[in-house]
């Protein structure tokens, strides 16, 4: 009988965390959107358009008094965002780990973001001030409601697991921005049959990201569970917070290690995200049906590479196949600064190597740094994570802005971010991971 109830109850817990990993994988199915839709296909040519309309004679827009090129004002909001999200992060990720109500705190995070979202409707005319302040505030909060949903990966799969579940959650994010990318391609390619202004269809296509997100995240917060938080203590304000969690960190240098290079790869990776669209527009002339067909292909490719790269994994280990995929990214962004004018087959063609790489690369190196992280402690290294991932993601597209204002030329602007994808492999080459791992207090799988 005694081992029949164990059984059962071991039975039960594999069941629970099943649940529990399909509601995960609805996160990204519900926020990817506003990364797609709004954030690479949709905002940056729309607001460097209200930018362009308010700016002054010689191309320039004064917010705060501060004259800014109104091609640069797209990248320094996103850096701005992600400032703010710094010093937000690590004081919730704190939090979460002490009162263990993870999930309420993952709510609060994903409907304030869905709400700026949402609010890009009114985002018209010369508003090109309202267009920054939401895309701060929203992606701030997707920012923080990551770093949630990311440090849920640990309590939800074992270790040997891991690299496949963080791998179906990038294909889910990425069936769920191919899927509504079509719908916005049929609104904006036909809005006046709909009797639609170009405008009126892109204002649209933005709001409708932020009810997705809203309400595919009801999901989630009905499936994960709160798990028992440490021992209570003071929170800290957001920085002290995050110097308090760099100096647990140094007790674990090779995690601290694994999150420099990550945080200079994934630079890279989250500035040509954000800065594609306007690459597109600006540099080459596309239209925004191209972007939005190439950005479609980079979503529906990027469900294969993840689970692809998945299973790569599996066979020669995760690092080695985050190196592989950095290579590909060196080639694909150096390829794409010789893309001619006017020609939307090779942006297609660089779309596709993109696609390929994408959803591998990010999933991959979530998970491995999930197998860094001491336990407990989930929640505020995932904050740290975050801060890499999305939030420390301010050196690419202020390098990518500042580049454009002194030299003029998107071209250098693209070009300029090799530098992050070759200093992140020379970091993550030289990280020992299966020693990390023991270091950690994490059980080491047998492929890593």
């Amino acid at each position: 009988m005694g081992t029949e109830t164990v059984r059962t109850g071991a039975s039960d817990e594999v069941a629970g965390l099943r649940r529990e990993q399909r509601g995960w994988y609805f996160y990204d199915w519900a926020c990817s959107v506003y990364s797609t839709s709004v954030l690479t296909v949709f905002l940056g040519p729309y607001l460097t358009s209200v930018a362009d309309h308010a700016a002054d004679a010689d191309g320039y827009v004064h917010p705060l008094g501060v004259p800014v090129r109104s091609g640069s004002f797209f990248a320094y909001s996103v850096s701005l965002s992600v400032i703010l999200a710094v010093v937000v992060m690590p004081l919730v990720g704190s939090v979460a780990d002490r009162t263990g109500r993870k999930k309420r705190l993952l709510g609060a995070a994903a409907y304030t973001g869905a709400a700026a979202t949402t609010g890009m409707f009114f985002l018209d005319g010369d508003r090109y001030l309202l267009g920054g302040l939401l895309l701060i505030v929203a992606n701030a909060a997707q920012s923080v409601a990551l770093m949630l949903y990311n440090s849920y990966l640990p309590q939800i799969a074992p270790p040997e697991e891991r690299d496949a579940v963080s791998s179906r959650g990038w294909a889910f994010g990425y069936a769920s921005g191919s899927l509504v990318l079509i719908a916005n391609l049929v609104l904006y390619s036909a809005h006046d049959s709909f009797g639609l202004s170009e405008t009126e269809a892109v204002r649209i296509c933005l709001a409708a990201a932020g009810l997705w997100w809203g309400l595919f995240t009801l999901v989630p917060l009905r499936r994960l569970r709160d798990r028992r938080g440490r021992e209570a203590g003071a929170t800290a304000p957001g920085l002290r917070q995050l110097a308090a969690t760099v100096r647990d960190m140094r007790r674990h240098p090779l995690t601290l290690s694994f999150l420099l290079a990550y945080l200079v790869y994934n630079d890279g990776i989250q500035t040509v995200i954000s800065q594609a669209s306007v690459y597109g527009s600006e540099e080459l002339g596309l239209g925004q049906s191209t972007l939005i067909g190439a950005v479609l292909l980079v979503q529906v490719l990027a469900v294969a590479g993840a689970l692809t790269m998945g299973r790569l994994a599996r066979t020669y280990g995760a690092k080695r196949t985050i190196l592989g995929s950095l290579v590909a990214w060196t080639l694909t962004l150096a390829a794409g600064y010789f893309l001619p004018a006017g020609a939307p087959v090779w942006f297609f063609v660089l779309a596709g190597g993109i696609g390929l790489v994408l959803g591998g690369s990010q999933a991959l190196s979530r998970s491995l740094f999930s197998h860094l992280v001491p336990p407990g402690k989930e929640a505020e290294y995932f904050a740290a994570y975050e801060m890499s991932d999305r939030g420390m993601s301010w050196l690419g597209p202020l390098l990518f802005g500042i580049t454009f204002q002194l030299s003029g030329s998107y071209r250098s602007a693209i070009i300029s971010l090799v530098v992050f994808f070759v200093i992140g492999f020379a970091l993550l080459a030289r990280v020992p991971v299966r020693r990390a791992i023991g270091e950690a207090g994490n059980p080491v799988p047998r492929k890593i």
